[in-house]
């Protein structure tokens, strides 16, 4: 009574009185929902889009929309959706998620709100934990939808892009969230827009929430472009770097630049055999040659870095102290190793990275269902903002969950386990035993097959057969031994006469860690109304009690020999380990995050970025942009402290650094007596002036250049941000920081870098524009 009241007083009361009204608005209009002919219900489909398209919000739609998708179900596949599945359903619009037991029909709850969010035609993402679910889910209640003129389709990984991108133009789509993540991540790598495959990110709407949110969340999405396998560049750059004269480079010592002069680009192009350095195909090179340059004649060992171990290792130029865990970022640090002639470290290139978290909080609307959430609602609430509303069984659960049988030893532990299932097994009662781990469930596969009681076992190494063993785990005499997760998405569905003999018993073989994974297990009993039981087995030396039941079981060691016990304060002890366990694994996710938050901005502004230019033909005007950011950087290099003086002569070689031809630069003369902003503009105006002039009469061929530019120049630069930025993180616990937050360190010096790769960007795609040859050939 006690926790009905403080559900009622924390606004959870209020909230479920909301969807009960909501659903007996739907059950109303049953029997004038049924009274119609099949077209007329058909014809319900193009009736809501059109009052959507008339300005009704589908809040208003819900209820009459609710109503057809039910009576849908009712003639498709002969189920029509309970009080509590309406109920259920309005949760899942609302943008939050119903945890509903098993057995309650989480699937068919899902429809009404999966085609209500349809209406509005921008697509919805049913997303599942594994591909068998996804297909399944598609075939069975796709006939509700597909009855109401609405297209289903699936996306699973062997489709070709042609066949995603059917699949996800359909007005609902089932895919699991790992493909769907990748296919978020390949679109964001493609060079030409038709060949994306998704059209956006409304409505996901994902079964097994906690699984897919919670449990996967700390596993990242990286796409990765294996071994570099750049040594050899690195190798070749460094020795043609090595043999040059003084007059085959220029150096600006102000911003650390350093380019090869006409008679080393000569140089260059013999050594490495191309007729054109500069052409858009040599961009790696050029970039290899570049920083070999900088290793050598800028880089200086014993003050940039010092050489330990057969490695690089960064001096911090503030402190002086060695900065093990970072790297130089762009290709720079194996240039310097290659110059030092230590080992040059392969690694694989993550060309694009996501978290669950991140790209789950990118779609419109975001909602889940699942039997187990409760224990987790803070997280939901923190990271995704959906709150967690416990819906009422549609009848009352009559499975008796039973305290924790406790024992001293596993091997007692066990004993009596196995002995509970041989009386079950001899009674014809179906058993299903849960474990933690494979290898637990092969020990009880072994203590069965032992006792010559017949079984099946499901885990990791037999998941193949999971729907068919099942299928069978509720009829009589059947044993079933599975790990927690097994069976996930999938109900046991008891025979009449194994609920005459008293229904399934779950027996857990330990506590899981997650008091969710636990209340997934013994809700595979119990299931619309069935009789059954749940027991753990415990035993005080589980690796849950051993961890956090400290020295407080001692006596209880001592003193309960072979005896089992029910003891109400280890079960209490045993759910304080848990709350403290799922309580360590969230800040973990929280502080995943933290950090990810940092390249998730990063990142927004990146793919925006790199969406303008695929999307729009014509990049000239960013072109202009790059070359007034570089201008304006070349300028402010030489400007003093005090923000008034400028050092003309030093811009005019900052620009020709950046490749003008001295034919086409700037003289001092000309900007003499300009203040900074104006020397700028100036400088900008006139260098992007002779830019359109030399490109003028092929400007409509040279679109297409400028895009592949800009874009190859954004991925490269891009995905060494990922490395550097993966490497900061790695190394910034590594190093003190005397007051200072590592978090605050690695949002302050991932900033810094982002502008610094914009920044290099920006110049490489003015240095490639600046050094553009026109052949212009006689006709």
């Amino acid at each position: 009574m006690a926790n009905f009241l403080e559900r009622w007083i924390s606004g959870e009361g209020k909230a479920l009185k909301r969807l009960e009204s909501k659903a007996d608005a739907v059950l109303a209009l049953a029997d004038e929902m049924a009274a119609l002919s099949d077209d007329a219900l058909k014809a319900k489909t193009d009736e809501f889009k059109e009052r959507y398209a008339k300005g009704e919000t589908l809040d208003e739609l819900l209820v009459e929309a609710f109503a057809t998708a039910r009576e849908a179900a009712r003639r498709t596949i002969g189920e029509y959706p309970y009080r509590v599945q309406i109920m259920g359903a309005v949760a899942m619009h609302d943008g939050d998620i119903a945890e509903m037991r098993t057995g309650e029909g989480k699937t068919l709850t899902s429809t009404m709100c999966i085609y209500l969010n349809a209406l509005a035609g921008k697509g919805v993402h049913v997303v599942t934990v594994n591909d068998y679910l996804a297909g399944r889910d598609a075939e069975w209640m796709g006939q509700i939808y597909r009855f109401l003129g609405m297209s289903v389709g699936v996306n699973s990984r062997p489709l070709s892009p042609a066949e995603k991108r059917a699949a996800f133009a359909c007005d609902i789509t089932y895919t699991t969230n790992s493909e769907l993540g990748f296919d978020y991540l390949r679109d964001n790598m493609v060079t030409d827009i038709k060949d994306r495959v998704l059209r956006g990110l409304h409505v996901a709407i994902v079964d097994e929430v906690d699984s897919i949110l919670i449990d996967e969340s700390r596993t990242p999405l990286i796409i990765s472009g294996g071994a570099k396998k750049t040594a050899n560049l690195y190798l070749q750059a460094d020795a043609f770097a090595k043999r040059l004269q003084e007059d085959d480079y220029e150096i600006d010592e102000k911003t650390k630049q350093i380019m090869l002069t006409e008679k080393g680009v000569n140089n260059a192009e013999a050594y490495f055999k191309v007729d054109n350095l500069y052409d858009v195909n040599h961009t790696q090179l050029v970039h290899h040659i570049t920083q070999a340059l900088k290793a050598n004649y800028i880089m200086k060992n014993e003050v940039e870095y010092v050489v330990q171990d057969d490695e690089v290792v960064i001096v911090d130029q503030f402190t002086g102290r060695t900065m093990p865990g970072r790297a130089y970022s762009d290709g720079l640090h194996q240039a310097i190793e290659a110059k030092e002639g230590v080992s040059i470290k392969e690694e694989t290139s993550t060309l694009a990275t996501i978290t669950y978290q991140n790209f789950f909080r990118l779609y419109d609307k975001l909602a889940g269902m699942t039997g187990t959430a409760k224990t987790e609602e803070e997280e939901f609430l923190d990271i995704y903002n959906m709150r967690v509303v416990e819906i009422p069984t549609n009848r009352p659960i009559l499975r008796v969950d039973y305290p924790d049988a406790i024992f001293a030893s596993p091997e007692l532990k066990y004993a009596a386990l196995v002995n509970e299932v041989k009386e079950l097994y001899a009674k014809g009662q179906p058993v299903l035993v849960g474990t933690i781990s494979v290898e637990s469930s092969e020990l009880v596969d072994k203590l069965l097959n032992k006792e010559g009681i017949p079984h099946e076992v499901l885990n990791a190494k037999n998941h193949a057969r999971e729907a068919e063993i099942i299928a069978k785990a509720g009829r009589p005499k059947s044993v079933t031994i599975a790990t927690n997760m097994a069976g996930r998405g999938t109900d046991i569905k008891l025979t009449e006469e194994s609920k005459a003999l008293g229904g399934l018993v779950v027996l857990g073989s330990e506590r899981h860690e997650s008091r969710r994974i636990d209340n997934q297990l013994r809700g595979r009993s119990g299931r619309q109304g069935d009789p059954g039981y749940s027991r753990f087995y415990v035993s005080l030396r589980d690796e849950l009690m051993i961890r956090f039941g400290g020295d407080k079981f001692q006596k209880l060691f001592d003193t309960l020999g072979d005896a089992q016990i029910e003891s109400k304060m280890v079960t209490k002890s045993i759910t304080q380990a848990q709350k403290r366990v799922e309580g360590y694994n969230y800040d973990i996710r929280k502080q995943l995050i933290d950090y990810d938050d940092v390249l998730r901005k990063q990142r927004e502004i990146m793919y925006a970025q790199r969406d303008y230019v695929l999307e729009n033909e014509d990049v000239h005007g960013i072109v202009k942009d790059m070359v007034d950011r570089v201008i304006r950087d070349v300028v402010m290099a030489n400007v003093d402290a005090n923000h008034k003086n400028v050092n003309y002569e030093s811009v005019v070689q900052g620009l020709e650094m950046l490749g003008m031809e001295a034919k086409d630069n700037v003289t001092v003369e000309e900007i003499q007596g300009k203040n900074a902003d104006e020397v700028a503009q100036y400088c900008s105006d006139r260098i992007f002036t002779q830019y359109d002039e030399k490109i003028k009469d092929v400007r409509d061929q040279f679109t297409q250049f400028e895009k592949t530019i800009v874009l190859r120049n954004m991925d490269r630069n891009w995905i060494e941000h990922i490395d550097m930025m993966d490497k900061l993180r790695n190394g910034i616990h590594l190093r003190s920081y005397a007051q200072n937050n590592p978090l605050q360190a690695y949002i302050e010096e991932g900033y810094q870098m982002f502008e610094e790769m914009q920044g290099r960007i920006a110049r490489e795609v003015v240095f490639f524009a600046l050094k553009i040859q026109i052949e212009r050939k006689a006709a």
